[in-house]
């Protein structure tokens, strides 16, 4: 079982609080083999939400004996955040510990020290503050989450959801994650690379934009789509498209149906005894050699190595 340490201070906001207990406190999905053993862990007095107390027999010592610590919003952002928060993390991340933050909670991992030289992410409106007061700490407002595999940051509230199925998706396979996302009543996926916020809404004459699109394709994976194909059914040229969905997504359409295309595989291959080929073609990626390289430069082992990973119940590490 994966201990995860929810670190607390007084002031965490209340929404990304429950975000992670959400997730990672839920009932174990089937499927799931172990699963986690959540602690939320505070100092006598913290507050959530500026009025609600935190009762818990879990202070923030215990944060350092955790397998993952997750940091959320705290409103410690123009003052420097609480110093024994701030070595609660950096002593869990020196044991080996796996740390993500939502929202603000990134403050606290970069005055630990553990951002110097990454790449991250907060909540758009905090992200000039974050980089003008770590200027060693590579500050991406654009994007949902951030993974450099032992840290991990989200931007705000909805993307602390994003990021929390995307650890689950890690340690449990794509089928346990959309599980609980299905119980949620959430999006199963939204990539790391999408954007936080869509300045331009791509409208498609007749639809409700690109919402109805992006469906629309996953239910065609396994045609051999193209961007003039989403570009018809959006009724606007590829070029205008291609401007839009990248202002949208973060990426391109094609990239974008590539990782859709990943990631049904990845769930085929926890869930299915299809072999590898007939997968290729439900994913619409072919033959099982374009399948394997494909997969292997996306999730960083050949789909035969992830099939056994997660038919055994051992988690997936991706070779650094």
């Amino acid at each position: 079982m994966s201990t995860v340490a929810l670190a607390v201070a007084d002031g965490t906001t209340l929404f990304e609080l429950a975000i992670p207990c959400a997730v990672f406190g839920s009932p174990r999905p089937e499927g799931a083999g172990s699963w986690y053993e959540l602690a939320v862990c505070a100092d006598p007095g913290a507050r959530v939400g500026e009025w609600l107390r935190v009762e818990t027999p879990h202070s923030l010592e215990e944060v350092a004996t955790a397998q993952t610590v997750v940091v959320p919003a705290c409103d410690q952002v123009v003052t420097s955040p609480p110093p024994e928060l701030v070595d609660a993390v950096r002593a869990a991340h020196e044991r080996g510990a796996r740390i993500a933050s939502i929202c603000t909670g990134a403050f606290v991992l970069a005055a630990a020290g553990l951002l110097d030289g990454r790449r991250a992410t907060t909540h758009w409106m905090h992200a000039h503050e974050l980089a003008h007061r770590h200027p060693d700490v590579e500050v991406d407002s654009r994007v949902l989450y951030v993974d450099e595999g032992d840290i991990l940051t989200s931007a705000g509230q909805a993307a602390g959801i994003d990021l929390c199925l995307h650890m689950v998706r890690k340690d449990h396979g794509a089928a346990v994650a959309n599980a609980v996302a299905r119980r949620l009543v959430v999006a199963p996926h939204r990539a790391g690379g999408q954007a936080q916020f869509i300045a331009q809404p791509l409208h498609a004459r007749g639809g409700n934009g690109l919402s109805d699109l992006l469906a629309w394709a996953v239910e065609r994976l396994h045609e051999p789509l193209t961007t003039a194909d989403l570009a018809r059914q959006a009724r606007m040229s590829p070029r205008s498209l291609g401007r839009h969905f990248r202002t949208a997504t973060g990426t391109s359409p094609l990239q974008w149906l590539l990782a859709q295309r990943i990631r049904r595989a990845q769930e085929l291959l926890e869930t299915s005894d299809d072999s590898v080929e007939q997968i290729a073609r439900s994913c619409g990626l072919g033959t099982a050699t374009t399948l394997r390289r494909h997969f292997n430069t996306a999730v960083g082992v050949p789909p035969d190595a992830y099939r056994r990973t997660f038919r055994s119940g051992t988690r997936l590490v991706r070779p650094r």
